[in-house]
């Protein structure tokens, strides 16, 4: 397991973060969000070792981390970093052998994850005449090459179109399979809704909401009901129930107690056609907008 233990660090006389404390479990997605300059980018980088805490460490299973540990993280920066005139499946052979591996199974291990990333048709071309999109899917490539014990990506989703994120997916998904902790950022907080096991949630250097998805929504939790009829507007005027969504036929709406709901539903029924009504989840972006207030 990586933790992250009281950190805090200050570049001059901005604080930019400040006692953050989470953990990354092995086998685990776990996403790690916040509005830009909350501090996501910095506690990475003090992951990796890039920077220095302040105050504060990091631990692996327990135990400072270490460089020997660190050599056998993969890292993808925010601000990518491959050579752009050289040959995508020759660079990644290169930092696989710089991890120590032979050129055999640097070789091997390059076919497969450019296979897997879809440029298995590309891996002979330079890294400039790519697309944005596909000198992402090289950029995550290059943080697996070596088949890291930790994974630690910033923002590996941007510029990806929607098949191309479904396929990154994938192949982080073996990653955690492997037990290797993962930790990623991103502002697409449809995809880390999707794909983590847990998150961590900072705002201004802190860290506001940290659990599984369960465990947040638990947290944050609101009793909210939709009901799909022809006409909602009704809704408005019951008491005790607030709306929070309304779009002619389409309301969502929470409510003081099950007695207020049921008062919903009966009217709906009285007045018409009822097509749906249920109780529904809160969206990871309500939590996070309401969290990092």
């Amino acid at each position: 397991m990586l933790s992250i233990r009281s950190i805090s660090r200050s570049f001059k006389e901005h604080q930019a973060l400040k006692d953050v404390t989470f953990d990354v479990h092995p086998g685990l997605m776990t996403g790690f969000v916040g509005a830009n300059g909350a501090g996501k980018t910095t506690a990475m980088r003090i992951i990796l070792g890039v920077l220095a805490p302040d105050s504060g460490e990091v631990l692996l299973d327990g135990r400072p981390v270490n460089a020997d540990d660190r050599a056998q993280f993969g890292y993808m920066p925010e601000e990518r970093g491959l050579y752009p005139k050289m040959k995508v499946h020759e660079q990644l052979v290169y930092l696989g052998r710089l991890h120590g591996m032979t050129a055999t199974a640097a070789a091997s291990r390059a076919d497969a994850l450019l296979e897997q990333l879809g440029l298995g048709e590309r891996k002979h071309d330079t890294l400039e005449s790519l697309s944005l999109g596909n000198q992402q899917r090289a950029q995550i490539a290059a943080a697996l090459v070596h088949e890291p014990t930790a994974l630690v990506l910033d923002e590996p989703f941007s510029g990806l179109d929607p098949m191309a994120v479904e396929t990154t997916v994938d192949v982080l998904r073996d990653v955690a399979r492997t037990g290797a902790p993962v930790l990623f950022s991103s502002h697409q907080l449809d995809v880390v809704e999707r794909l983590c096991d847990s998150l961590v949630i900072l705002a201004h250097g802190e860290v506001r909401a940290a659990g599984t998805r369960a465990e947040i929504r638990a947290a944050h939790a609101r009793p909210e009901w939709i009901l799909e009829t022809d006409d909602a507007g009704f809704v408005r005027g019951i008491p005790g129930v607030e709306v929070i969504e309304f779009d002619g036929g389409h309301v969502r709406f929470t409510a003081e107690s099950d007695e207020a709901a049921d008062r919903v539903l009966r009217d709906a029924i009285e007045r018409g056609s009822v097509r749906s009504f249920a109780p529904t989840i809160r969206p990871l972006t309500e939590i996070f907008q309401e969290v990092v207030r």
